[in-house]
Formats: C-alpha cells, structure tokens, sequence
C-alpha cells in the first residue's frame, strides 16, 4: 500500500523580510525560513509550503492580504510562468539595491576576506529590449498554465515555440511577446511559428526525440546587423526542402537579417558546438562595435548579452588592470578575445586562453581585423593549458584577467596563478559566491583593493562583478 504524503501547512499572513538567491524572497515563520517567487519585502501573504525540510521550507504565495509599497506591476503577459525576468516586481532602484547586498554578503560572508569600501553598482541604462540573444525552443507539449487549465482552455494547436517551464524540460510556453530582446525577435519568432502552424510543420518532441523543428537563435548587434539560426531534425526525404522553403519564407519577409543560418542536429541535445553552420543567406557572422574597435560573433561565439553594459563591463577591468603599455597580460577564459583585444593598445603583450577552439579563431580574427598585433590565442581546457610550463615558456604575466563561467576556477587555475605571481588580478565573475571561494583561496598572497558591479541583467538576480587584487608585499 503506497504511504500517504504528508499534507504541507499554509501559513497565513506572513510578512516576506528580504530577498533572498535565484529570485526569490523569504519570510521567517518562527525559526523557520521559507523561500517564496513572485513576491517582495513588505507583502503580506498567506503561503502554501511545497517543500519543507529541517530549517528551511519553499513555499508560493496563494493570497495577498497587503502589497508592499515599494511593489512594481510586472509588465509582461508571460510574467510568472515563463520563469525568467522574476524581479519585474521590484522597482529597479530596489533591484540594484538587493543586488548591491548579494554581492556583499557572498564576498563577506563566503569569502570571509578583508575588503575595501564596495563601489554602488552600475545599473542599466536599457531595463527592457536590452538581450542581443535569445533562444527559443520548439516543442510539440505546449504549456498550460494554472488559468487555462482550470478553465478547460482547448487549443487546436497544441505546438509552441517559446521557452522552457522550470523543472519541466519536455514542456515549453508560448511566447507571444518577450521584452528581453528588440521587438525583431518577436516578430521574426511569431512569422516562424504561423508559417509552421500554416504549413502543418512538426514541432520536436522533446521525450521522444521526433520532429522537425527544434530551436531559433536570434542576435541582434549595435551596428544593425541580424543573425537567426534555425535548427532542425532531418530525417525523412524531403525534410530538408521542407526546411530550406522556411528559410526562403523568412529571408523574403525579412530581408534586414543579414545572417540566416541552419543547422541539421540529429542529435538528443540542442548544443551546435560540434555541428556544421550552413549559410542559408548572407553571412557567416555579425559585428560589435566598442571604441572603435570590431568584433566578430559567429553562430558558436560567446558575447555578452547586455552589449551597452557590456562596455561598462569591459573599462571596468581595464582601469582595475592599470595598464601603462609595458605589461605582460594573460586573459584566462578570452572567449572571442573581446576582453583581451580591448585591453590590448594599453598593454604590451597579451595572451588569450579559451576552451572553444571556434571562439579562439573568432579571437584572432579579431584581432587581425583591428590591427592589433600583440596578442595570441590559445585553445584548450584552462587547467590543462595554464601550466607552470605555459608559464615559463610565454613569461611571467603583470597582470591576470580572469572571466570563468559560474562554477569559478578549477583548483589547478588557481595554483597556477599563486606560481605566476602576477602583480595584479582582475576577477570578473557572473557568480559573486564562487568567486568569493576563489578569492578565499587567493587570499594568502593576495589583497582585494576595489570591487564593481555592474548591472547586465535587469528584472533577474544575475550581476556581474569585477574584483582587483593586488599582490601583498
């Protein structure tokens, strides 16, 4: 006989205190903590827990019986259900603010180092349409949401591009308007998608691994320019002409795109690094502009997604670097060498390491396109390619810049780094706690003297954040 679940308490009128990680908020209900979505400091809530362990519970709001004061309206329809942008609650003031406070407390009390007076953030000039990607997914299990289902919501078309419901990787919503990216994107996914209804296309199915239609990659540049990217599954005869007539529809409806590409993946992910890009029309690549500088974005490249805070970003590490032209840099982690080539008529040399071997070619390109002369690329695991050995044979480096992903920087990077000795590190992180652990393993010889956060992120718990470390002694 199946053992009854335990039924979860509501808890009524609780007061939510802070703002807690991954966009949530929390309330304390005696010694309990109790993390809450969709909700900010000041609302008065009765909550339904969903989860529950010794300290700590999870649990969603089902009544409001106060709204804060400081409560924005969110502005977008797909609010609450999509899963991104869960701050549209909040005011943006408030936003940075909590921000400001997640930094600080990751550096403090993970870290556990001394450090300087924190710079306020650098919020953002664009809180709406301010993404130069997206990426949405096709699938043929359309989402239902709470609303539709109670209302016994029929749809004659059960297919929808959109993106994916949290914790459900087989469902995706159908997204009618996104506010993350200029309104091209909703109009080039919307075209796709009555195309596809209109002409019976099959949309993937992401168990079974059936079905034509599989992702959209749309980027926007600075300059103008357009890419889309569209992926399929080819397997029966025809298939391709099926998919070249969409391509043919989309290059006729929108001939602003001035990169429109394809990709056959008949593979169980969506992931194109090892795939072969065809060029449907146009190029291969579009272009970002920063202080005169050109880089290119192929279809596999790594940029940041905020393009204007992105520059932010990038003099942020170059004033932290102190570059006066003498000085040996190694930019760990280069992807398309955007970092390493901005830094690069400041420096005298400067070495570029990146585990993509398509973004390191994007990196040289980069650099020949500029005319810049004094960098080099090098493509390979980090820990494998930054050796002692890398080290003596290219020469100590003044300066380290390091950008790792959200998981921070394997233990041999580190170690690697103590034997170099750089006199300056400049840590550029998406993820303040693992970098507050790297900075804890840093601190032997190592002294935080500025932090800076800059906002790339708007409506999400995501900042980036710059840290300088100086040499002791």
């Amino acid at each position: 006989m199946a053992r009854k679940k335990k039924e979860l308490p509501l808890l009524e009128k609780v007061t939510i205190t802070d703002v807690a990680a991954e966009g949530k908020a929390l309330a304390k209900v005696n010694d309990l903590v109790v993390f809450v979505p969709y909700v900010v400091p000041g609302d008065v809530v009765d909550l339904q827990v969903k989860r529950k362990k010794n300290h700590y519970a999870e649990a969603v709001a089902v009544k409001f019986h106060e709204y804060s004061p400081v409560r924005a309206v969110p502005f977008c329809q797909h609010y609450g259900v999509c899963g991104g942008c869960k701050w549209q609650c909040l005011p943006y003031t408030e936003q940075i603010k909590y921000k400001q406070k997640q930094v600080t407390d990751n550096l403090t009390r993970i870290g556990k180092i001394e450090l300087p007076e924190i710079s306020p953030i650098m919020g953002s000039e664009k809180t709406e349409f301010y993404r130069n990607k997206l990426e949405f997914t096709f699938s043929n299990k359309r989402w239902l949401t709470e609303e539709e289902v109670k209302e016994d919501v029929k749809y004659d078309q059960m297919n929808a591009v959109g993106f994916h419901i949290p914790g459900a990787f087989d469902k995706v919503l159908a997204i009618d308007k996104c506010w993350l990216q200029d309104d091209i994107s909703n109009q080039i996914r919307n075209a796709i998608r009555d195309y596809a209804y209109e002409h019976n296309y099959s949309f993937f199915n992401l168990r079974s691994q059936e079905g034509m239609l599989r992702n959209l990659m749309i980027r926007t540049s600075s300059t103008g320019e357009l890419m889309v990217l569209l992926q399929c599954k080819i397997v029966e005869e025809g298939e391709l002409d099926l998919m070249k007539r969409l391509l043919t529809f989309v290059a006729e409806r929108f001939p602003q795109i001035t990169s429109l590409l394809y990709v056959v993946n008949n593979k169980c992910n969506d992931t194109i690094n090892d795939l072969d890009v065809m060029v449907f029309k146009g190029n291969n690549h579009i272009f970002e502009e920063m202080e005169g500088l050109r880089f290119k974005i192929g279809a596999k490249s790594f940029y940041q997604t905020n393009s204007g805070q992105a520059y932010n970003l990038y003099k942020v590490a170059r004033n932290f670097a102190g570059l006066t032209g003498n000085e040996l840099v190694y930019d760990l982690y280069t992807g398309t060498g955007t970092i390493a080539n901005f830094v690069s008529r400041q420096a005298k040399k400067v070495i570029g390491i990146e585990y993509v071997p398509e973004a390191i070619e994007d990196a040289k390109v980069n650099s020949a396109i500029n005319g810049i002369d004094n960098t080099l690329f090098y493509a390979g695991d980090m820990k494998d390619i930054l050796t002692q050995e890398f080290i003596s044979q290219h020469g100590r480096p003044d300066v380290i810049i390091t950008d790792p992903p959200r998981a921070g920087m394997h233990d041999d990077v580190i170690n690697t780094i103590l034997f170099a000795e750089p006199q300056r590190i400049v840590y550029v992180s998406c993820n303040p706690a693992t970098q507050a652990r790297d900075l804890s393993l840093l601190d032997a010889k190592y002294k935080v003297m500025a932090v800076q956060s800059v906002d790339m992120f708007p409506h999400t718990h995501h900042v980036e954040n710059v840290v300088l470390l100086e040499k002791r002694g």
